[in-house]
């Protein structure tokens, strides 16, 4: 009986670099952002609140994160996901505890598995994944 599992998370240096390129590319777009990193896990790795961004868009870019990662499939996928679900399902979802369904999560995957999670809020919906998306190129360019 195996009785312990190996457990892959990003690296506190991989993190603090993902949400310093989102914070550089929101003040590129002019827009005002929370940015978060959580780990495999879905435990806080990293975050930066750029001053001036929406207290409450703190909680949405922890909980973009975390359900980027607990799903493994960006947020901006959701809406899709949610259009072929029952209605009992469409209506019990949303009061799920820390679940977003908003784009701006983005998992990140390294070495065919999933780290952790980059989650993005307080511009638009398409800013927010676009940011992410950005910081994630960043990271994998090894230019950030």
């Amino acid at each position: 009986m195996k009785v312990t599992v190996e457990q892959n998370n990003i690296h506190w240096e991989a993190a603090h670099a993902l949400v310093e390129a989102a914070v550089r590319r929101a003040a590129e777009l002019d827009v005002k952002i929370n940015v978060a990193v959580v780990d495999s896990g879905g435990h806080l790795a990293a975050f930066l609140r750029m001053p001036g961004s929406a207290f409450h868009s703190v909680d949405v870019a922890v909980s973009k994160a975390y359900t980027a990662m607990s799903f493994g499939m960006p947020t901006s996928k959701w809406q899709e996901v949610m259009d072929g679900l029952s209605l009992p399902c469409k209506t019990g979802l949303p009061s799920v505890d820390r679940l977003m369904t908003c784009g701006g999560g983005v998992p990140i995957e390294f070495d065919r598995r999933w780290i952790g999670a980059i989650g993005v809020s307080g511009a638009t919906e398409k800013q927010d994944e676009e940011i992410a998306q950005y910081a994630l190129e960043i990271l994998h360019s090894g230019a950030g």
